[in-house]
């Protein structure tokens, strides 16, 4: 993640760390949810010494281990969809007055959505989001990107598909800011590479 971050410091537009296990739910802390390091957060607060940060999350799961991390700064943006914690994991966080505190109200953005979701009806929410981090205007980008919300992921309950994720790839594009890509999670093989695929022909 940090190599990544340096490309994108030296002037790559986008770059893409691979990264397992994910990271997401690393907290200062705490791990939990196979995370130990929160790789996003990392990456994040490395590229914040050289200006303002939004983490974008979309895993299928809250990313609340960067809400932890930066919940008192006003410098990083953290930005999450997911499934509401009623449903999902991990349950006690990921709710939507969870806004930041200190210099940090109003500085992280939850959108819990419904059990049952397709990609339409994501990209709507996914919208809400890209304009909360435009009006942040960041000179850099983090995406927590978990491939999880596909359809038939073991761990979720949406129904995404390939092409899904290619349009969800174009609108995150269209914010045109280096963007540095973190893998998080995503458990179904047989369509990993084909989502991420899509997913970065539609960020390009």
């Amino acid at each position: 993640a940090l190599t990544a971050a340096r490309e994108i410091l030296e002037g790559r537009r986008l770059a893409y760390a691979l990264v397992r296990p994910p990271g997401h739910h690393a907290e200062r802390r705490a791990f939990g949810g196979f995370c130990y390091f929160n790789n996003n957060a990392v990456a994040a607060h490395y590229l914040s010494a050289h200006g303002k940060v939004a983490i974008l999350d979309i895993d299928y799961h809250h990313g609340n281990g960067q809400q932890d991390i930066f919940y008192r700064r006003a410098d990083v943006l953290t930005v999450s969809l997911h499934g509401h914690p009623r449903f999902a994991y991990p349950y006690f966080t990921g709710f939507e007055d969870e806004r930041g505190e200190g210099e940090g109200e109003g500085f992280n953005l939850n959108l819990p959505l419904p059990e049952k979701l397709d990609g339409r009806a994501y990209r709507q929410t996914l919208e809400r989001a890209l304009q909360r981090i435009e009006d942040f205007n960041p000179q850099f980008l983090v995406v927590a990107l978990g491939l999880d919300p596909a359809k038939g992921d073991p761990t979720g309950t949406w129904s995404l598909g390939v092409k899904d994720f290619e349009a969800n790839g174009e609108l995150i594009g269209r914010l045109a800011r280096p963007t540095l890509v973190v893998q998080e999670g995503g458990y179904r093989h047989r369509t990993l590479g084909p989502n991420a695929r899509s997913f970065f022909l539609g960020l390009a």
